[in-house]
This record gives structure tokens, C-alpha cells and sequence, in this order.
């Protein structure tokens, strides 16, 4: 967890079961722990096994660690983002594909140096959109 301007801060990955897909979870952490969100991803389908990439952010560390034991509480299995997306610099050949297909901005062509790659972890999202594209599979995702 990161202090932020706005509080407390994580990226997570929320894991719901098919038992508890509908249930207004979101909902209760805004409206009973204080806490804000902001979607990053999500695979929700209707009495399936779903999930959800979040950043989740509370004013007080007791606000977000109550809001993160509810979670729990309520059948929610929990995975911090930060361990998703591995970039293996050393076998990436610079073609640019991830950065092309990158949403969040998180890897970018450094055009001051040569063209180069460079990937920002805090800007990642775990979309997996650059798993996919990179073509000598540099990039690997553990969601």
C-alpha cells in the first residue's frame, strides 16, 4: 500500500466466485468505508466466475484496511496488481508493438533515446493487451 496524495492507495485485482457476482460490493466500499475507486478492467458476466482490476483509495489507513477485510469478509479473493505484468528487458527487441496497443501509457518509446522501450509499472493497469501483442513474448502477465 502507497501513501497518496488522496490517502492510501493499491491496485488490486478483486476475484469474484459465480456465488457472489451481483452482490453491490463497490457500492459498500464507497458508501460504508469511505473509500474511492477507479475501474481499470473488468470481466463481469452474469453467474460466471468474474473479476476486476481497481485502484482503490482511502482517506485513512483504517478506512482502507476495513474496506479490504470486507472484501474478504465477503467471499472477494484479492491479488495486488504491482506482481501481474513482468517485463523481460533483456529479450524485448525494441519493435514497439506493446507501446502501440498500451492503454495506460505504461510502456512508451523513448524517442530522446534511441528509440528505445521503457515501461512504467505504476502506470499499469494489467489489461494484458501487451501480452498479446508482443511478438517474441518479452512480456509476461501472472493474473
Amino acid at each position: 500500500m502507497k501513501k497518496s496524495l488522496n490517502g492510501y492507495s493499491r491496485r488490486i485485482v478483486l476475484h469474484f466466485t459465480k456465488d457472489i457476482w451481483d452482490t453491490p460490493i463497490v457500492y459498500r466500499l464507497v458508501k460504508d468505508y469511505n473509500l474511492i475507486f477507479n475501474i481499470l478492467k473488468a470481466n463481469i458476466l452474469p453467474r460466471q466466475e468474474s473479476y476486476l482490476v481497481m485502484e482503490l483509495i482511502g482517506d485513512t489507513k483504517k478506512d482502507f484496511d476495513r474496506g479490504i477485510d470486507y472484501l474478504r469478509r465477503s467471499g472477494v479473493s484479492i491479488q495486488p496488481v504491482e506482481r501481474d505484468i513482468r517485463w523481460l528487458e533483456k529479450k524485448c527487441v525494441q519493435c514497439g508493438a506493446c507501446a502501440s496497443i498500451c492503454p495506460s501509457g505504461a510502456f512508451i518509446i523513448d524517442r530522446g533515446n534511441n528509440m528505445t522501450i521503457r515501461f512504467d509499472p505504476n502506470l499499469c493497469s494489467a489489461c494484458s493487451l501487451c501480452v498479446k501483442g508482443c511478438p517474441v513474448r518479452a512480456i509476461e502477465a501472472e493474473l
